[in-house]
């Protein structure tokens, strides 16, 4: 295809949008077990405590407001690998059971568009427990389309108005990554963008990670009119563009505030959102902005204009929060589109509290400082991080080696806050296939630890792996030993001895037990 044959579409409308769609629905859990599509940041437990607060203050409004009975659904858009909703739903569930609060019930649904993601909740050990409680369920949503939701456990399905509670949406990295329109406003006019593609030659024998990676898109302008018309259900704030800026590429969430409407209409009450995402909700940094560029990493991801999305609602009555402080690398807003906003007292504190204050944004600017200052962090800083972090088993996977280094000098209570750090982790800890043996490394620092019948504990949890290592056999060896189970001490010194025949430990070892 030659140059000026290149076809041109809208912005919304150009293939790219589709290629997502497939990566998402072809990969399903993959695209996170392969650590292509970030996850980490809209997924850790310190923001999953900061939306957990905040759910919480609003279940507190709800019951206040005198609205108890009927229950509340906090419904995640793009739930991906489902580490989020477990961390939300096991801190919401501790926070209702240690408060004895009395609250509305609430039942937490994940959803996503690739069924294949569903599959792998279903059959997930961490989300089961709540799964069986009655607080989880799960949906296939379409973002672009749907306008009802099929919870696959209870088998219930919810309709235009059947929800007598708001509506609770959680929405994290989802806005950059559905269908925007893409506008150009210049001398107090507006332009439509469109796109052609350029694609590398042999694109259609290349996976649709390689061609989403290595798509050129081209620019092309023409006037739009239309958006300045009544007709146009956003024309107040594409007025307001034509009118503040000049020279501006500005990305509209025409989808993703159609699927906000749809979803408002599940409830009679409204909806309240929590979000997160790159884009900014300041008009100014919206102008003379340049043509966006795909950001890659597996799929791809643009920018969410939380402007748009603040100022269409807050026409129809809704309240908006943001942070009065810029942000780094996450923009993480709440929005109240609910009759009397201000009543709703419990929920702006806890966004106060943990968004404003310090937030998970600001959590993941100190995480970055501690990535590459690891290896001068004492252990009083490096306990108080993983504290910080809600003893994340990542942080732990990053800091073994550095924390196995500090034990030799660490006195009893150190020592002891090590292990409770270890225990609180596992409790916490939602598995996805991670290449590195989680229970491993906690045995093996809880065996440097002399802490020996805890070891075994996470010994017995490990993938096995470990049968081909004979330090690690030999370590069990002598954990059964300390713990007076002399056979199991006896077999696992054998072991050792299969695989390095002259390991003296093993042999030493072999000597206590000459009756046996």
């Amino acid at each position: 295809m030659t140059h000026k044959d290149q076809k041109i579409y809208r912005f919304s409308e150009a293939p790219i949008w589709d290629l997502q769609r497939t990566y998402y629905e072809e990969q399903g859990i993959g695209a996170w077990q392969s650590e292509e599509v970030p996850q980490y940041i809209t997924s850790n437990p310190s923001i999953a405590v900061a939306y957990a607060e905040i759910i919480f203050g609003f279940l507190q409004d709800r019951e206040n407001l005198g609205f108890s009975l009927e229950p509340v659904t906090i419904l995640e858009l793009g739930a991906g690998s489902g580490r989020l909703a477990y961390h939300i739903v096991k801190e919401l569930c501790e926070l209702r059971d240690y408060s004895g609060i009395t609250l509305p019930p609430f039942r937490y649904v994940m959803s996503d568009l690739a069924f294949k993601n569903i599959t792998f909740w279903q059959q997930h050990r961490s989300l089961l427990p709540f799964v069986e409680q009655g607080v989880l369920d799960f949906a296939q949503f379409d973002a672009v389309q749907g306008t009802e939701l099929h919870l696959t456990q209870s088998g219930d399905r919810i309709r235009r108005g059947d929800l007598q509670q708001p509506l609770l949406v959680i929405a994290n990295y989802f806005f950059d990554s559905i269908p925007q329109e893409l506008i150009y406003v210049d001398e107090n006019k507006i332009y439509e963008c469109m796109v052609s593609l350029r694609f590398p030659e042999g694109a259609a024998e290349r996976s649709v990670s390689d061609m989403l990676k290595n798509v050129i898109p081209e620019y092309h302008y023409r006037r739009a009119d239309e958006y300045e018309k009544e007709s146009y259900p956003y024309r107040d704030v594409v007025g307001l563009y034509s009118q503040k800026l000049e020279d501006s590429h500005i990305l509209f969430p025409a989808v993703g505030l159609q699927c906000l409407e749809r979803l408002g209409m599940l409830s009679q009450a409204g909806f309240l959102l929590l979000t997160a995402d790159k884009g900014d909700h300041r008009i100014e940094n919206w102008e003379y902005n340049e043509p966006p560029k795909l950001i890659h990493h597996g799929s791809f991801s643009l920018t969410a204009n939380y402007h748009a999305i603040g100022y269409v609602f807050e026409q129809k009555g809704a309240m908006s929060l943001f942070t009065s402080h810029p942000y780094n690398h996450l923009n993480i807003g709440c929005m109240l589109m609910l009759t009397n906003p201000h009543s709703y007292g419990l929920t702006r504190l806890a966004y106060r509290r943990f968004v404003e204050r310090f937030g998970p944004d600001d959590f993941f600017s100190i995480k970055e400082w501690f990535d590459s200052h690891l290896d001068l962090m004492e252990i009083n800083q490096l306990l108080a991080f993983w504290r910080l972090g809600g003893y994340d088993a990542q942080l732990f996977l990053q800091s073994a080696k550095r924390l196995s280094n500090l034990i030799p000098a660490c006195d009893e209570e150190e020592l002891s806050d090590i292990r409770q750090g270890i225990l609180l982790m596992w409790q916490g800890y939602y598995p996805m296939e991670l290449n590195r043996d989680l229970a491993l490394d906690c045995a093996m620092l809880l065996y440097q630890m002399d802490m020996f019948q805890d070891a075994l504990v996470f010994f017995e949890r490990t993938n096995n792996e470990y049968r081909n290592d004979a330090s690690v056999l030999y370590e069990m060896a002598i954990c059964y030993y300390e713990v007076g189970e002399d056979a199991s001490a006896r077999e696992f010194a054998l072991n050792t001895l299969e695989l390095a025949p002259e390991h003296e430990g093993a042999l030493a070892l072999m000597k206590l037990f000459p009756s046996l």
